[in-house]
């Protein structure tokens, strides 16, 4: 998975995005931010679902300089829970599939895992679970955290580094 490169796809194939390598982190979150955002998108006319059953959204988390949207960059659609919300929810418009999420001031790009196609990295942690409102168990499939947790803000600091240094 070192060098492999990954495609997302909105529903109807005009738009792709390509995320190249391991991604910083394959995890779920259930902040509130996440839990509105996935709630304003899954509203939207024909659009597909971004939340797991339990309520939380898979992302699959990509340094900015390995994640690209390769067809169809003008018909995505920015989406903001307010308008001075740090972050981005960008859908394609031709059928209002969410492709991924941008936080204006980090180096990362959050895309949806549910848009990719093939095999996808397993999660690796759950986030904010304080607000997860499921009543469903939660998967101990990977470690939770009530929080963001340190090993995230690890992946974030340590990919950083290498970006800086190539």
């Amino acid at each position: 998975m070192a060098n492999a490169t990954l495609f997302s796809t909105c529903q109807c194939g005009k738009v792709r995005c390509q995320a190249v390598g391991r991604p910083i982190l394959s995890g779920v979150c259930y902040c509130d931010d996440c839990q509105a955002g996935a709630a304003m998108l899954e509203a939207l006319d024909g659009a597909a679902k971004v939340t797991e059953e339990d309520g939380g959204t898979h992302y699959l988390t990509y340094r900015d300089d390995r994640f690209s949207c390769v067809k169809g960059v003008e018909l995505l659609k920015a989406y903001q829970n307010a308008p001075d919300a740090p972050t981005r929810r960008m859908v394609a418009s031709c059928c209002n599939s969410a492709m991924f999420l941008k936080f204006a001031k980090g180096h990362w790009t959050s895309a949806y895992a549910k848009r990719f196609a093939g095999d996808i990295p397993p999660v690796e942690m759950r986030t904010q679970t304080q607000f997860r409102q499921s009543n469903l168990p939660l998967p101990d499939d990977a470690p939770s955290y009530r929080t963001f947790g340190p090993k995230l803000f690890w992946r974030l600091i340590t990919s950083r580094i290498a970006m800086i240094f190539g």
